[in-house]
């Protein structure tokens, strides 16, 4: 990938260079030296300012300070926070986190200046340069509605240079066609393809072709819930949301991705997105559960009817109006060489609107119809963007980008999520289980530490001390939960546990009749149980860390007891490895484990 700031094309070496006010435009003329500094005069030290930029990108934000709330409401906007413990937020300025506020319409200038205004210290050059040659390079590709030929988009570039620059690239030569009037165009089903690919040669594309319409679905969202008749509305940052993503219906809306801790109503601000559009829509999920769950909400929440609402899974095939679909329905092929039998679905209808629920799943055959499908307004939601294969970028490039960014501790402060306690609870090792341990292979110990005996006892008292609350019992390893249900006396829920069942089950803990429950990887999405206040931990995938955040979400609904997030480790092992990294995301979020540790 060719660096920001430089040309990506080697053809250019050894010529003269093109005027200079086509290279500064196209963002590709190194800044001034910091004496000819084009953005205004050098910033005054101002040490009361709640803000440092460091050379590296990375922005330290005092929480403390009277700015606090303005500072962070405008750093969401165009840097990814890292870290967000209480005294000092970490921030980063990254290319994407920059093509992202480019998108939403923020202006180079209007960063750097407000950078300026709430820092201590002046902007090092090499952030300002970053900036204003990352930025620079959005909307200098353009796509746009082709004015004749339906089967084509127009291609628009800022400048002739960036338009030579960009076809000699490969994705330039194979997927760029001349339109006979002196202009560029590309097929309209390689909309997708071509802007994934024009990212990873760093040249992110404005699409601005804007949306096909879809069949009309015209509804409300409810003013009291249907179940119970309680008053239901909208809260302020769910619709604020809804908007900076619809952006007002302009071609450069209507696509992107919204991130809301877990607990916070991402499932509400998709009702709202579906609401605005008012078009047919296709929900994707992870799994039958968050089906089933989609449903209860749409019915619950909407003036929408059951016959308008339907459940395409393995075992149900429904096409309505609202349908709610897996992830793996779609990727399911009977083998690795025929095609994936139901990406139709995406296809066969006249969709005007697709949700992917906790979109940093995204299966890569998804990302493949995805790309196929630009022409439907696209709504992503999930709680963290983090995804263990590095494909973010295309998340945005084919979704679209972060369109809304919303911390916990915001939330929290306002009631909204609950104020969750961690604990990391390590236990030794029996001495014949050590022996086993040392004596074993290095891909085998991490599995025979998460599976120590010595666990089932630790969980056991922990459960007894927390008899009056609802807890989750969470694992990975299928021999381990068993035993578990079988000493604690409570069901058990895996993979293989009939959806009839599982609802009953799930319904049970809801209603407090069952108190104890325990879950395999099932329970890491999608499962609302919003009275659970206790989750422990006792086995998990390694070192994700998306699952960490999932797990706790389980607990992070409003109520009136504490939530408690505990995790049995064995002491000096593999898995305490694998825990800290784990842990390390949740922290650099906030959150704080305490550490107990447990005799043999």
């Amino acid at each position: 990938m060719p660096a920001i700031g430089r040309s990506p094309s080697p053809t250019c070496r050894g010529r003269p260079r093109p005027p200079g006010r086509v290279f500064r435009h196209a963002g590709l003329l190194p800044l001034a030296r910091p004496s000819e500094d084009r953005h205004g005069p050098r910033h005054p030290m101002n040490p009361a300012n709640p803000l440092i930029v460091q050379g590296d990108g990375k922005v330290l934000l005092e929480t403390r300070h009277r700015e606090f709330d303005r500072a962070r409401d405008f750093l969401s906007r165009f840097a990814e926070l890292e870290a967000s413990p209480d005294l000092l937020h970490t921030y980063r300025i990254t290319p994407l986190s920059l093509w992202n506020a480019a998108s939403a319409g923020m202006a180079k200038d209007d960063i750097i200046g407000t950078l300026r205004r709430l820092s201590k210290f002046d902007i090092p050059t090499d952030v300002l340069k970053r900036i204003e040659d990352t930025i620079g390079r959005f909307g200098l590709v353009q796509l746009h509605p082709h004015p004749e030929d339906r089967q084509s988009l127009r291609l628009v570039f800022r400048t002739q240079f960036v338009e030579k620059l960009v076809r000699q690239t490969t994705v330039g030569r194979e997927l760029i066609h001349d339109d006979g009037r002196r202009g560029a165009r590309i097929a309209a089903g390689m909309r997708g393809l071509f802007k994934q690919r024009m990212l990873l040669e760093s040249w992110p594309v404005e699409d601005i072709a804007g949306f096909a319409q879809g069949d009309p679905l015209d509804f409300e969202l409810r003013t009291t819930l249907a179940h119970n008749g309680a008053p239901f509305g909208v809260r302020d940052y769910q619709r604020e949301a809804v908007d900076r993503w619809y952006m007002a219906g302009r071609p450069a809306g209507g696509h992107g991705v919204v991130v809301l801790p877990c607990g916070a109503g991402k499932t509400v601000v998709s009702l709202l997105a579906m609401a605005t559009v008012r078009q047919h829509t296709l929900v994707l999920c992870n799994n039958q559960t968050a089906v089933e769950q989609w449903v209860r909400e749409v019915l619950d929440k909407t003036t929408l009817r059951r016959d308008q609402v339907g459940i395409y899974t393995g075992t149900e095939k429904q096409i309505r109006p609202v349908t709610v679909a897996t992830y793996q329905v779609l990727t399911w092929r009977r083998s690795k060489d025929v095609d994936y039998e139901h990406l139709h679905l995406f296809r066969d209808h006249n969709w005007g609107l697709l949700v992917y629920d906790e979109v940093h799943l995204l299966p890569a055959p998804v990302f493949g119809a995805t790309a196929e499908l630009q022409g439907c307004r696209r709504l992503g939601v999930t709680a963290t963007l983090v995804r263990e294969d590095g494909r973010e970028g295309d998340v945005f490039s084919l979704v679209g980008p972060k369109r809304y960014d919303l911390p916990w501790q915001v939330l929290e402060k306002r009631g909204f999520v609950a104020e969750a306690r961690c604990y990391e609870v390590r236990v030794p090792l029996t001495q014949a289980m050590r022996r086993t341990y040392e004596l074993a292979e290095e891909g085998e110990k991490f599995r025979l530490a998460s599976e120590n005996p010595v666990k089932v006892d630790v969980v056991r008292a922990m459960a007894d001390r927390h008899k009056n609350d609802q807890v989750l019992i969470i694992g990975t390893y299928l021999d381990q939960l068993q035993q578990l249900a079988a000493e604690l006396g409570a069901p058990l829920i895996t993979g293989q546990t009939p959806q009839a069942e599982r609802e009953r089950l799930f319904g049970g803990f809801r209603n407090g009749s069952i108190k104890r429950l325990v879950v395999s990887k099932v329970a890491n999405f999608a499962i609302d149980l919003p009275d659970a206040n206790v989750a422990i931990q006792v086995s998990g995938s390694f070192g994700s860390r998306q699952e960490e955040a999932q797990r706790l979400g389980r607990i992070l609904r409003p109520k009136e007891r504490q939530a408690l997030f505990y995790t049995v480790v064995t002491a000096d092992s593999k898995e305490q490895e694998f825990a800290m990294k784990r842990q390390l995301f949740l922290t650099e979020q906030g959150y704080r484990y305490t550490i107990e540790e447990h005799a043999a």
